[in-house]
């Protein structure tokens, strides 16, 4: 029997498609096997956090000298070593205090097997700053809350850079 060309065009449809599926599937089947404890497992720790990454953060902070909260917003580069220390410069800007530009700073963090973690750093004497993390994409990206002191409610989304 002859093929005409719309058999053809489906028949390569149809091999493009399980491709694409086989891809997709292959993909997916690392994390698969991750979970369930197979051969490709992937484990979070502090050596995942190797590397410079850009931060965004918003969120507020009490007003200096004050009893107000303000609304403070703010970007960061952050440089991980990947053995729980971690140095930074950060530009924050907050609506009552206003911006401080390039302030530096450095901490620790402690990511556990599960991708959660904690950061910890002084950026002014006396001050002490916490966040709770979750490590995301294998390394390459980080949410964070600030648990400490307790009046900052402020959030991060951080992306490594250098990709």
């Amino acid at each position: 029997m002859k093929r005409g060309p719309c058999i053809l065009l489906t028949t390569g449809l149809v091999v493009a498609y399980a491709g694409i599926a086989s891809i997709v599937l292959g993909a997916g089947a690392n994390p698969a096997r991750a979970a369930s404890g197979g051969p490709d497992r992937f484990e979070c720790g502090n050596k995942l956090l190797k590397g410079t990454y850009g931060i965004q953060m918003q969120g507020t902070r009490p007003v200096p000298a004050g009893t107000a909260l303000e609304s403070v917003i703010g970007v960061v580069i952050r440089t991980y070593d990947g053995e729980g220390n971690f140095t930074q410069f950060d530009n924050i800007k907050g609506a009552v205090s206003g911006f401080t530009p390039d302030r530096p700073g450095a901490g620790i963090y402690d990511v556990n097997a599960d991708c959660s973690g904690s950061t910890r750093f002084e950026p002014a004497p006396g001050v002490v700053l916490e966040e709770r993390i979750v490590v995301l994409d294998y390394g390459h990206e980080i949410r964070s809350i600030s648990t400490t002191p307790q009046p900052i409610m402020v959030t991060t989304v951080a992306k490594r850079t250098g990709f």
